[in-house]
């Protein structure tokens, strides 16, 4: 625990002094595609708030000067499994990407989005010294949460304060510099699998690059996807990338639950691919032309040619109607989003007082899935895009690109996280542990 905490320490000061050397790279390393979007600070907090929508993307202070992305080679479920394949596309994006800004790059900050996460809800209470909350006293409170025993082989990723309460007042965002007696705080804490975090680092690493911080995709989508009201009030963002889907809960405009679904895109066009016996190309493309979920009339007489150039005629000219296609795309949409409804009511999703869901990433373009997700979710369902960042080329503004944006975002404007506080390091107690769901149910 002590090492990770220290680690995570280094990659802030890393991120600190590639904020002063004014550039800093984000890979969203995916297991369809990983984007690299180059940022340049100009050190002017909140002077462009005209250029952006929300608080956010005016604090930021940045703009994109290069962008790229490249099909992701190695990578499964969001975790590497072939280190080699992995570096060379993380060279081949950065490289692209290097070009476009006119810039040598050497810090990144990465997000991913498998490791198998698991989300805790923790408190925390101490006595105030004197009556006036400082610094010291907010690490000391974070100290006294009460740490899970969340396995062998597990890391921190996040471990954020998401409430702080003085005496009786509950609800604040910072209690420094306010008077009372009694502080207490919840924290979100997020874990995943070391060894997916630790290849990942590795990778990175043999690129050149040093590494000054992580995130989950979940979280970054989430981050740039939900509006601020959404953040504030309640809403769950679905990420639907290729090989899984990232499932976020934000309220008071935190992270309080994450978590990930092995399946996503990349798994319909497996299914396209099996079922009319054409390659994994053929059926991207068929998906994305012609794909849906909702068959009506029209479908049974719309007729698509599956192509091919296998030299057998009969077979290169077969055609399906689209209402067959849909039968085969809909039954693996309704698992996924089945999958998501799972996770959702093991959080307490329902015990908020908002039950807003949006749906982001690539694969939440197929055309019928929002109207498909209301019904299987039973809330009020949206598509969401990316905010607009200053800069941002036309390219990377879709929704498979929430990550990559919300990255950005969390890379220029980092929430406060348990290590930016000095905590006595013999503060590592485990303790009970107790979900994100009931811990929601007391606090809010």
């Amino acid at each position: 625990m002590n090492q990770l905490y220290q680690s995570q320490r280094a990659m802030r000061a890393m991120r600190k002094a590639a904020m002063q050397r004014g550039v800093v790279a984000i890979l969203d390393i995916g297991t369809s595609k990983i984007a690299c979007l180059v940022l340049r600070f100009d050190g002017t907090e909140g002077s462009r708030a005209s250029d952006g929508v929300g608080p956010l993307a005016g604090q930021a202070g940045f703009r994109v000067i290069g962008a790229a992305t490249t099909r992701s080679r190695g990578v499964r479920f969001g975790e590497i499994a072939a280190m080699q394949e992995t570096e060379l596309a993380i060279r081949t994006v950065l490289k692209t990407a290097q070009n476009m800004a006119q810039i040598r790059v050497d810090h990144v900050i990465a997000s991913f989005s498998g490791a198998n996460p698991r989300s805790y809800g923790l408190a925390g209470q101490v006595e105030l010294e004197d009556q006036t909350v400082s610094e010291h006293d907010v690490a000391r409170v974070l100290a006294a949460c009460d740490v899970p025993d969340y396995g062998e082989g597990r890391e921190v990723l996040h471990a954020q304060p998401v409430n702080f309460a003085l005496d009786h007042r509950t609800g604040l965002s910072d209690p420094r510099g306010q008077i009372g007696n009694t502080l207490a705080a919840d924290m979100h804490m997020l874990t995943v699998d070391a060894q997916a975090v630790q290849n990942l680092a590795h990778c990175i690493k043999r690129c050149d690059l040093e590494l000054a911080g992580l995130a989950s995709s979940a979280y970054c989508a989430g981050i740039s996807a939900l509006v601020e009201d959404e953040q504030e009030l309640g809403a769950a963002c679905i990420d639907m990338g290729g090989g899984s889907t990232g499932v976020s809960i934000f309220i008071k405009k935190h992270m309080i639950y994450a978590d990930s679904v092995r399946m996503g895109g990349d798994h319909v066009t497996g299914d396209i691919s099996m079922g009319l016996s054409v390659p994994m190309a053929v059926a991207e493309r068929i998906k994305t032309f012609h794909g849906g979920v909702v068959a009506t009339g029209m479908d049974d007489r719309e007729m698509i040619e599956i192509g091919g150039d296998t030299g057998d005629w009969e077979h290169d000219r077969r055609t399906v109607s689209r209402a067959e296609l849909i039968g085969i795309i809909r039954p693996r949409v309704e698992e996924i989003l089945e999958e998501v409804r799972t996770r959702l009511d093991a959080a307490g999703f329902e015990h908020l007082p908002s039950q807003q869901i949006v749906l982001t990433g690539a694969a939440s373009q197929i055309p019928g899935l929002d109207g498909l997700a209301a019904r299987i979710l039973g809330q009020r369902v949206r598509l969401g895009r990316p905010m607009r960042v200053h800069g941002l080329p036309q390219s990377v503004t879709g929704p498979g690109f929430s990550a990559a944006v919300g990255l950005c975002l969390f890379a220029a404007h980092p929430q406060d996280e348990w290590w930016d506080f000095d905590i006595p390091v013999d503060r590592y107690p485990a303790r009970s542990l107790r979900r994100a769901v009931k811990w929601l149910r007391d606090n809010w």
